[in-house]
C-alpha cells in the first residue's frame, strides 16, 4: 500500500507518470514530494512506487489579490 494525500491505494509497482495521467493530474501544475524528497518532473516517468511509500501530489491554483 502507498499513502497518497491521506489515502490508502494499492499503487506498489506502479509508474509515477501513468498514476498521475490516470489520476488526471497535470504534470506542469503539480509538484510530487516522495517520503518527503521532492521528485524532479523529468524523472516521473523513471519513478516506481515502493510498498510503503508516501507520497504527496500538490496542485498550484491561480488567484491573487483584489
Amino acid at each position: 500500500m502507498v499513502t497518497v494525500n491521506g489515502k490508502y491505494l494499492d499503487v506498489a509497482g506502479q509508474n509515477l507518470a501513468a498514476f498521475l495521467e490516470e489520476s488526471g493530474y497535470k504534470p506542469v501544475r503539480i509538484v510530487v514530494e516522495i517520503n518527503e524528497e521532492i521528485i524532479p518532473r523529468e524523472t516521473y516517468a523513471d519513478i516506481t512506487f515502493n510498498d510503503g511509500d508516501c507520497v504527496e501530489v500538490v496542485s498550484f491554483m491561480g488567484g491573487g489579490a483584489l
